[in-house]
Parts: C-alpha cells; sequence; structure tokens
C-alpha cells in the first residue's frame, strides 16, 4: 500500500478532521450471527504492484514495477536487514503460471482467501492486472478466495521519496468516490467480480472493504450521501442477483467517532489494515521491537471489539518496514510516512506468537471467526507471507501450524 493519510503519518499526532455535519440517516444493518465452531477463514491483503502497469509506465518507464524499489533496499541502521528478496524471483504476477504457484502456496497452508488491494482512479482501474490477468486466469483459482478492498486514498509518488521533498500526489482519492465516479467503480464491482465462482463471502453476502472514509465521504459531498451512495450499491448488487453486499470498514487511530461513523454509513464490520494504524505512536524508536506490538494488539483487539457497533475483524502484520520506498542516500529518521521507525525482530517464531494471540481472541469472543493478514506480498513495507530468501517458506509454516486445516 502507498495508502497513508497525509495528516495521519506526516505528524506524530496526526488527528484527524471532526465528522461532518447529518441530517436524518436511516439505522445501521444489524450484524448477522456469528458462525458457530473453530473454523477460522483467513484473509490475506495481496498489494499488486508488481505488473507493469500504464500509468506507471507514462510515470517511471515502460515496464517500471516495485521491484525496482525493493531490490534497492540497503541496511540504514545497524542490524537493519534489507534488501528482502523473494526466493521465487522478480516475478510478474500478471501472468497466471505465476499466479497459479501463489494460490498453490497460499491455499495450502491455511488461508482461505486474498484480499486484494483494488485501485479506481479517473473513472478506470490502476493496478488491476494482478488480479485480472493473473489470479482470475489462474487455473486453480477455485482453490482460494478473492475480494476487494477498495484502496481510494491519494496515491504519491514515494519511488523513492526524498525527506527533503514534500510528498507529491500523482492521483487523489477523493475524486475516485464522487458520485458519478462511484457509480461507475461500483459498477464495474458488480459487473467484473461479485459472480465470479471464487468470490470471498461472509454469511453468504460478498466481502467489499473500503479503506479511506475520509476520502469516501469528501467524494461523496458528505456523510448522508455517502450513505445514499452505498445503500445505492447494495441495492445495483441485490438486481444483479449478487445477494445482499457485507460491507467492511478499515478505520484507523485518527478515524473520527468510529462509532457513529459505522452506525451512520451502515458498515456491517470493520478491520484495519496493519497494525501500524493503531499502534503508531508505540514506534518510538528507529528499530521498534516486533514483540511490543505484538503484545499491544490484542489490547487493541478487545477494545475495538468491545467499543465498536459492528463486528470486528482482528489482523496481524507479518513486519513494517517502508524504508525501501525513500531515496536510499537520505538518512533514515523518524519522520513520517515513509521515514517510519521499523519493526525489528519479527522472526517466523514471533509471528507464529501473534497469530496464537489472534487466534485465542476470535475463539474466546462472540463474533464472526475471520481474520486477516497484512500482507502476502508488501515487499516495499516488509510485510509478507510470500516465500524470501532469508526464511523461505517459514512464515507460511507459522500460518499453517496455527490456522491450518
Amino acid at each position: 500500500m502507498t495508502g497513508f493519510n497525509r495528516s495521519q503519518f506526516l505528524t506524530r499526532a496526526g488527528a484527524a478532521a471532526g465528522a461532518l455535519a447529518l441530517g436524518n440517516l436511516p439505522a445501521a444493518r444489524a450484524a448477522e450471527p456469528a458462525p458457530r465452531g473453530d473454523a477460522i477463514e483467513v484473509a490475506a491483503y495481496y498489494f499488486p504492484q508488481f505488473h507493469p502497469d500504464r500509468r506507471n509506465d507514462g510515470w517511471h518507464g515502460t515496464g517500471w514495477t516495485e521491484w525496482e524499489i525493493v531490490t534497492r533496499g540497503e541496511p540504514r541502521f545497524p542490524g537493519h536487514l534489507q534488501p528482502n528478496l523473494p526466493t521465487w524471483g522478480l516475478e510478474d504476477e500478471s501472468d497466471p503460471r505465476v499466479f497459479e504457484r501463489k494460490i498453490d502456496a497460499a491455499a495450502g497452508h491455511g488461508l482461505s482467501a486474498f484480499i486484494f488491494d483494488w485501485y479506481w482512479y479517473e473513472n478506470e482501474t490502476f493496478l488491476a492486472g494482478a488480479l485480472e490477468r493473473g489470479y482470475l486466469r489462474a487455473r486453480n483459482n477455485e482453490r482460494l478466495k478473492f475480494a476487494l478492498m477498495w484502496a481510494n486514498h491519494d496515491w504519491w509518488d514515494l519511488y523513492p521519496h526524498k525527506r527533503a521533498m514534500p510528498l507529491y500526489t500523482l492521483l487523489p482519492g477523493a475524486p475516485s468516490t464522487a458520485p458519478e465516479s462511484f457509480r461507475r467503480a461500483t459498477d464495474t464491482v458488480i459487473e467484473r467480480y461479485l459472480g465470479h465462482r471464487s468470490y470471498w463471502r461472509l454469511d453468504g453476502r460478498p466481502y467489499f472493504s473500503i479503506y479511506d472514509l475520509g476520502a469516501l465521504e469528501a467524494g461523496a459531498g458528505g456523510r448522508e450521501q455517502t450513505r445514499a451512495a452505498l445503500d445505492d450499491f447494495r441495492a445495483r448488487a441485490r438486481s444483479a442477483g449478487h445477494g445482499e453486499m457485507h460491507l467492511n470498514a478499515v478505520i484507523t487511530q485518527w478515524t473520527p467517532e468510529p462509532e457513529k461513523v459505522l452506525t451512520e454509513l451502515g458498515f456491517d464490520s470493520a478491520t484495519h489494515y496493519t497494525w501500524i494504524h493503531h499502534e503508531y505512536d508505540a514506534l518510538t524508536e528507529i528499530a521498534t521491537p516486533y514483540s511490543k506490538l505484538r503484545q499491544l494488539a490484542p489490547q487493541t483487539w478487545a477494545r475495538l471489539d468491545r467499543d465498536l457497533p459492528v463486528p470486528y475483524i482482528p489482523t496481524v502484520s507479518m513486519g513494517w518496514d517502508p524504508s525501501p520506498r525513500t531515496a536510499q542516500s537520505d538518512v533514515y529518521e523518524h519522520l513520517g510516512y515513509p521515514f517510519t521507525p521499523v519493526l525489528t525482530g519479527n522472526t517466523p517464531g514471533q509471528f507464529r506468537q501473534a497469530l496464537e494471540s489472534q487466534r485465542s481472541f476470535l475463539l474466546e469472543r462472540d463474533g464472526p471467526r475471520v481474520a486477516t493478514v497484512n500482507a502476502w506480498n508488501e515487499w516495499p513495507e516488509g510485510s509478507f507471507l510470500e516465500p524470501g530468501r532469508r526464511h523461505g517458506m517459514a512464515y507460511l509454516a507459522a500460518l499453517e501450524e496455527v490456522y491450518g486445516r
């Protein structure tokens, strides 16, 4: 992901603005009963910037992918483990034969689904080749479900980012959710994806997540308009024969009044994308121990599960290290994304402990047996289940030991 709200990550405090004024809105839909038993579905986020795309060709040169950034990562402080490189090489994820191996590895180690970061700017998709040419054309895609998280944030030029320069927005996020664009985007979702045999459903309902609630409301023109647009999306999905949608919201420590927002927009569940979204203030050292956030995460899950008006889906992060996206010649200090502290000591054993805590949380609470992991392939942010040269399949093995069927 490149998607961190500018006001969130450029300062330590990063408090967001207050909620918009409201009219009379219908109440949120009641959560569906949670499934019983010990079975847990686990979905990993998938970041699709490892195949050529027309827009990237124009910005960075023909055939550019973010492997160019990943391979240039260098150690920036003592003990810093860079570069992180994949065991399978610098593959083109839009090749269905390449994706077949990803599916087999994911499904064979306990994953239920990939949640693709899905981008829509200027009334068309961006970075959709991994999903549309890779996954959807893979011969074995019935083994692993897929869903979408609409990553409707500003798209910054981070390739690489120099600390002396302001972050430059290549594509703003809010216009992508303006009424006409929102309808075209969701029509595309309905027509291209929801009817696929492998689209992921929770309680029989297609799962669709939205990343940036602030951009969503800004594009729609306010909260009442946003609720109307979401309700219309649900109605069009029903009319197309896909049944009721399961709409999920990504929230962060900077989401203002999340209880009110989730209720008034009618979301069915909430989650977050990475631990950093709720534990950013705990990053007090440039090399912050992974174990510190691993121990904080269950407290955050419990608080959110208690306070939110909709079911909460907990996430585990495998790691955090956005340093490849910074100019490697710059001194690396805590300045705000992508110059943030790095999680260190995120060994497969530590990751397994995090998954065990997540599983225990899900089995002990009354709620849906669903978990997410960040991420399958966030190589430029240091969070990846996909086999790497340093630990091979060890993170996937940890996942299988905890969640394997």
